[in-house]
């Protein structure tokens, strides 16, 4: 199986640079994965989808402000970092730029009394172990100084944190957003439970291993980046109920997709946990938990449009995918949507 078996050619104007000002009035293409049927809808009708009984899985991970700028002590330079993962205490593993400034014991200023930090490690990688001193509460400080860490293809400067945060969003933690959720708004939620819909929460926190791309030919050789998540009693009771009873497991976005396989059992009974986990999902992977999977539309070759392809086929999604070029829906984070029935 090829990494290039997943390429579809995408024309740059149709990759979303600002989100829509109404988040609910995003397109959604629905697809049958059995038949490969497509049918043009809006986001806003997704209430119409969902059945009673059913179960709607969120991610509930909150985003980083995690890219701050700064200066070497003592120079005017800018450097840029970007907060990757808490190690220990005040201890992260970042990204920099540029990196050849950062040496071990390098001092970086982001405002003076404010924030600053000293490398303690270079890791293989080029990434920088950094420590933070800082005065007051650090994630009020990341939240002024930081700024949202959009993904590379998005050039344009984002007005509005908190369109990069869904509407529930409660457990910070991540260094992108888990985009899928972003077109619920509080109302939409309303009207799901209204209509008998379970809605429960697990939370994973997305790295920035979510943009790197697949570099190797073969699929299978392909090394998945590891992500933290937590999946509570409560959550795996409903969960269990509505497969026990007939109904069907929607999954909001990848992130929840792999929640819910990583933590469910060949029997397809799903447990509570708090771990994490590296599972890559291409062609041949059998789904033990998820039904259905709303997503946006992905990067060619990456391994999300890989992940999308063993739910509905790789015929099916190109398919798709071709068609939503031609009818010029939005692409990527800030884009449209797919529901995957």
């Amino acid at each position: 199986m090829k990494t290039s078996d997943f390429y579809y050619d995408l024309p740059h104007e149709l990759i979303a640079q600002t989100p829509l000002k109404e988040r609910e009035k995003s397109r959604m293409m629905v697809l049958d994965k059995k038949t490969g049927n497509i049918l043009d809808e809006k986001f806003e009708n997704i209430t119409e989808y969902i059945n009673e009984g059913d179960t709607i899985v969120l991610n509930d991970t909150k985003v980083l402000p995690a890219r701050l700028f700064g200066h070497r002590e003592g120079k005017e330079e800018a450097i840029e970092v970007l907060l990757l993962k808490q190690r220990d205490g005040n201890v992260w593993q970042t990204l920099v730029k540029p990196g050849k400034k950062l040496q071990i014991g390098t001092k970086v200023i982001f405002e003076e009394k404010l924030l600053s930090a000293i490398v303690r490690d270079v890791l293989e990688d080029g990434q920088r172990v950094i420590e933070f001193e800082y005065t007051g509460i650090f994630n009020e400080i990341l939240d002024k100084l930081g700024s949202m860490p959009l993904p590379p293809y998005i050039t344009e400067k984002l007005e509005d944190k908190d369109r990069y945060q869904t509407v529930y969003s409660k457990h910070l933690g991540s260094a992108a957003a888990p985009t899928a959720g972003l077109h619920f708004t509080n109302d939409i939620l309303k009207q799901l439970e209204n209509k008998g819909v379970n809605i429960v929460y697990v939370t994973l926190h997305v790295g920035i291993g979510t943009f790197r791309p697949v570099k190797v030919d073969d699929v299978e050789k392909h090394e998945m980046h590891s992500e933290y998540f937590v999946i509570d009693e409560e959550a795996c009771n409903v969960i269990n109920k509505t497969k026990k009873e007939g109904h069907k497991v929607y999954s909001v976005g990848t992130t929840s997709c792999r929640v819910l396989e990583s933590a469910t059992d060949e029997d397809g009974i799903i447990h509570s946990m708090a771990k994490e986990t590296n599972i890559f999902i291409y062609p041949g992977y059998h789904f033990k938990m998820i039904d259905a999977l709303l997503t946006n539309f992905h990067l060619p070759e990456s391994t999300l449009i890989i992940l999308v392809s063993s739910l509905a086929g790789k015929e099916n999604i190109l398919n798709a995918y071709n068609s939503a070029v031609q009818k010029k829906y939005r692409f990527f984070s800030f884009g449209d949507c797919m529901l995957i029935k």
